[in-house]
């Protein structure tokens, strides 16, 4: 099973997700501490779920550290986490809303994530040599 078929199958069965998006981006920090030869050590997650509703945002990224407790321990190396409720991610309108209309909703705004490195969240350079 592939890293991200594993994290695709514990946020399901955990949370139950309205939506789940997980992104390999691997290939963005190639020869960056932690990047492994074959991939599957960067990934963007974003999760839709309803057992995030009265969370903290610190309290849901644990909840999801806590269903990838094996994954954060061995081949993932970064995990940038989107965790929203169906509330939530339906006050963001869709970036298709009104396509071919000549109107209707504004484009869905890019979510903040913050980058697990410390130096990265602060703007500061690190060993790998960019933001």
């Amino acid at each position: 099973m592939t890293v991200r078929s594993a994290i695709e199958k514990k946020l399901g069965e955990g949370l139950t997700p309205r939506r789940l998006s997980i992104t390999d981006e691997s290939h963005k920090h190639a020869g960056h501490a932690g990047a492994r030869a074959g991939g599957e050590s960067h990934f963007r997650v974003e999760v839709v779920s309803s057992a995030f509703a009265g969370l903290s945002r610190v309290a849901r990224q644990r909840l999801v550290y806590g269903l990838l407790a094996e994954e954060l321990k061995g081949p993932v190396h970064a995990l940038a986490l989107s965790t929203l409720t169906p509330e939530e991610d339906a006050k963001i309108p869709s970036p298709l809303a009104g396509e071919g209309k000549g109107g209707g909703k504004p484009a869905r705004a890019p979510r903040a994530v913050a980058h697990p490195h410390p130096a990265l969240r602060a703007g500061l350079p690190h060993r790998g040599g960019g933001k």
